[in-house]
């Protein structure tokens, strides 16, 4: 009824070259370590070039790690590192992100601040690849969580909406997981259609 037509692929399909048949690949929470392993270096390199040849990709927590440039397993598609890799399991829980104005106009949002739950999603910065575009900060945390000795003061201001371009294509990271609210389901259809490039 949104305008989507999905298939849940698994990562032998696509290293077969399944995502030729589609506009967007989406990657949900998990394991990024684990997905990039799972996809081995012949599907990591399938997925950068169906990127690069124009196609969407969504990251959502583990996605998100999965497609920064801060790892040897990472697709290396948003020039994003992860900042206080030691400490990725810092806990869950809801937090507080402030929206950029284009984030604003992206989402429709009516205010700058979102809540939104959150569980040990990378916390990103600029990685300043020379090969890879800079990205677009739509979201910050704006509080923040540190448990497990994690330190205090590294979450908030940190990114947690990006989104840039890579080759023809385009890259969307969302650390937190605004999925798991159902007021936030357009919020969703919104980044996948600007993934897809299908923004009307």
């Amino acid at each position: 009824e949104h305008g989507f037509a999905t298939t849940r692929v698994k990562a032998a399909d696509i290293r077969a070259g399944v995502l030729d048949k589609f506009d967007v690949v989406i990657h949900p929470g998990g394991s990024g370590s684990g997905q990039g392993k799972t996809l081995a270096e012949t599907g990591r390199a399938k997925e950068r070039a169906f990127i690069k040849a124009g196609g969407g990709y969504v990251g959502i927590c583990a996605g998100a790690y999965l497609a920064s440039a801060d790892y040897d397993w990472s697709l290396h598609v948003l020039d994003a590192r992860v900042l206080d890799r030691t400490h990725w399991a810092r806990g869950f829980g809801d937090v507080e992100l402030g929206l950029a104005k284009t984030g604003q106009q992206l989402f429709a949002a009516q205010q700058d601040k979102l809540s939104v739950y959150y569980h040990q999603g990378p916390l990103l910065a600029p990685a300043g690849k020379d090969d890879i575009p800079d990205y677009e900060e739509l979201a910050t945390f704006a509080t923040e969580i540190a448990k497990n000795g994690a330190p205090v003061g590294v979450m908030r201001g940190s990114t947690a909406f990006a989104r840039g371009t890579f080759g023809e294509g385009r890259v969307f990271c969302v650390s937190p997981h605004p999925e798991k609210n159902e007021n936030y389901d357009e919020t969703i259809r919104r980044i996948v259609r600007w993934t897809g490039k299908r923004e009307k």
